[in-house]
């Protein structure tokens, strides 16, 4: 099996699911993540849904959309992110799951809010609502993992 660093497994999750399980040769789980961003991806439209949302085309974003699809996407996102994380990080390192999971938790909120929420009179609609969604959920997720880490260090 092929070591990469943490953030290299990250940031290959980012541009595709399974990718950096594919480099570490998890090839049956790396399939699995590809196969998977291919189906959720295909049955929820995310990629049109993508493409209006950059180009401003909200409207058109939210009537592509096929939210019940789409909302297994950020558990499964997040998952291959942290999966490649964890693959690829000291062993003794802990609650390293947290930023994931509640970064997951909070986009998928910001899914299901995100045909009722305008901020400044903005609708950001499926795409961007969950991505501004993803910020405290990481926050939230860091700061449990401070917590624990630092309570566990006294003991």
């Amino acid at each position: 099996m092929k070591k990469i660093n943490k953030l290299e497994a990250v940031l290959w999750n980012i541009a595709f699911p399974g990718f950096s399980q594919l480099l570490m040769g998890q090839y049956i789980k790396g399939l699995l993540f590809v196969a998977l961003e291919f189906v959720m991806n295909g049955y929820s439209k995310f990629n049109q849904a993508i493409m209006y949302s950059f180009l401003g085309e909200i409207d058109k974003a939210e009537a592509v959309t096929n939210f019940q699809w789409l909302m297994f996407y950020p558990c499964v996102y997040m998952f291959s992110l942290w999966d490649g994380y964890r693959s690829a990080m000291p062993s003794d390192e802990k609650y390293s799951y947290l930023p994931f999971v509640f970064g997951a938790y909070f986009v998928t909120v910001g899914l299901m809010l995100s045909p009722k929420i305008s901020i400044f009179r903005v609708h950001p609609g499926p795409v961007f609502l969950p991505m501004l969604f993803l910020i405290p959920g990481l926050f939230i997720g860091f700061f449990i993992k401070f917590l624990l880490s630092a309570k566990a260090n006294k003991q």
